[in-house]
């Protein structure tokens, strides 16, 4: 069978800006699992108005639910932030938010829409933190239904106070490169597996 995946960028930064350390990221990721035969779709999140809430639907302009379409077409979601004060962004904050919903949406058996979705999680900042925040979305990204893989998290973080970004790299450190690959390999695993056994709800 085959899997489609979907990525969030949360970097504040719009398109036709800057460069954003979080696309090369997930570009990394998206090159790695398209050897498997795995699209990827990349959201640049900051780019639609999203508007505040948690329901799937918050009235008119809001851009959230042609985003949620693509997350239900999609067997897997990487979800890509950068760091900032610590923590995730505020527009990757915003995206959990309203997966909130997903809460409620359940069928029969319980099962959230989410159910049999893998996600995973991609890191970048220039600072500490790249355990806070993959810990945050870990949590997050289960409770709302997604499951996840062993080390499903690829992360880079430079020097405290130092001014060298991710894109700014001119190699990919060695470490990068291994977690991106056991990232992609167990995740691609986990949709098969998923796909052809899915979760048996409530009896």
């Amino acid at each position: 069978m085959s899997l489609k995946a979907l990525a969030f960028n949360a970097t504040l930064k719009r398109t036709g800006g800057d460069p954003s350390s979080t696309d090369r990221m997930l570009d990394l990721i998206a090159e790695r699992m398209k050897k498997d035969g795995v699209v990827t779709e990349i959201v640049r999140l900051a780019d639609h108005d999203i508007k505040p809430g948690v329901t799937s639907d918050e009235g008119p302009g809001d851009a959230w639910p042609k985003i949620r379409e693509k997350i239900m077409e999609a067997d897997i979601l990487v979800f890509g932030t950068p760091i900032w004060l610590g923590q995730t962004s505020s527009v990757a904050k915003r995206a959990l938010e309203r997966m909130d919903a997903f809460l409620e949406e359940t069928d029969d058996e319980g099962r959230m829409v989410s159910y049999g979705k893998v996600a995973a999680v991609a890191v970048v900042g220039n600072e500490d933190g790249a355990h806070h925040v993959s810990a945050e979305l870990y949590q997050a990204l289960n409770d709302v239904g997604f499951s996840l893989a062993p080390n499903a998290v690829a992360y880079w973080v430079g020097e405290a106070m130092g001014s060298t970004d991710f894109k700014d790299l001119e190699e990919i450190p060695d470490t990068v490169t291994t977690t991106i690959e056991m990232l992609a390999t167990n995740t691609m695993h986990l949709a098969r597996l998923l796909q052809e056994n899915p979760f048996p709800g409530l009896s």
